[in-house]
């Protein structure tokens, strides 16, 4: 006995360290309605399978206990209990409640993230292009012809719907204080609508794995006031230089890259949502190899 409760006892001490020790979880500390709405299906579908997992270790102590092996009932032996229907019935019905009493909040839940925030439907939404490249990221601003690379900049307390695309390899852009992942696929489109409460800087990286670079696929998100924003944009019209088609093929080579910011959109040159432009930067690279051999 005392073999098996001190490692026990050694794993209660670190698991309560970690506890103790003020680790905070991001998705659990939502800065955004929807981070907020998919935090209380965490707890939900948290705190309902602890309450199913403290029913099971009750009445399977109440069973040991009651039922076990006893000097005086020696040769004793249960009834058959096969075919007993109301046994059937509940040991059939219960899981069926456990699958509808998560099932019910999960579809609602993403349902209603299908669409922007019901505080601010009445806002327009922003809508922003980021697209995926190993390993990096791509932000377009269409209505305001701006484009930057590994960082954003949007208003606080207004929905930014986010059309997600990938110029090669499935990635998935997550910002865990605003909300969960959506998927990044070349020659197709996702949508995914986030939001920021307030003003803040928050971490966005891709939550798929895509290679070696995948740890350093990051970026930058800066929820700023509506002035504050409105006055960036102004300032990065004017003072940010165009990207031409040769600056964003380079961007699409693989490998990092600093944060950049731009004056128009690759947009005009090429739309990777589109299936015929699915293959555009392995291409690239491709060429890119052939220069770097003959140059050789």
């Amino acid at each position: 006995m005392r073999k098996l409760l001190k490692p026990m006892g050694l794993l209660a001490i670190v698991a309560l360290s970690s506890v103790l020790g003020g680790c905070q979880l991001t998705v659990l500390d939502p800065k955004g309605p929807v981070a907020e709405q998919q935090k209380d299906l965490i707890y939900w579908s948290i705190g309902f399978m602890l309450f199913i997992v403290a029913v099971v270790f009750v009445l399977f102590s109440i069973i040991i206990v009651r039922y076990r092996e006893k000097k005086h009932a020696e040769g004793y032996e249960p009834p058959d209990q096969h075919g007993n229907t109301f046994l059937e019935i509940i040991w059939t019905a219960i899981p069926i409640l456990i699958v509808i009493a998560l099932a019910v909040p999960t579809v609602k839940t993403i349902y209603a993230l299908d669409k922007a925030p019901e505080a601010t439907s009445h806002k327009k939404p922003l809508v922003i292009h980021a697209t995926s490249a190993e390993w990096k990221w791509m932000f377009s601003y269409p209505e305001q012809n701006l484009e930057t690379v590994n960082y954003l900049v949007i208003p606080e307390d207004r929905p930014i719907l986010f059309k997600l695309t990938s110029a090669d390899s499935m990635s998935a852009l997550w910002i865990p204080s605003l909300g969960g992942q959506e998927y990044n696929m070349a020659g197709m489109q996702t949508e995914l609508y986030l939001q920021a409460d307030k003003p803040g800087i928050y971490e966005g990286r891709n939550a798929n794995f895509n290679g070696e670079g995948f740890a350093d696929q990051k970026f930058k998100v800066k929820a700023v006031t509506q002035e504050e924003y409105d006055k960036w944009v102004k300032d990065k019209q004017n003072s940010a230089p165009k990207l031409t088609k040769k600056e964003y093929d380079h961007l699409l080579l693989q490998g990092h890259t600093k944060q950049m910011t731009f004056s128009s959109t690759h947009l005009q040159y090429v739309d990777h949502a589109k299936m015929d432009n699915a293959g555009y930067a392995e291409k690239l690279r491709k060429q890119s190899e052939k220069q770097q051999e003959k140059a050789h």
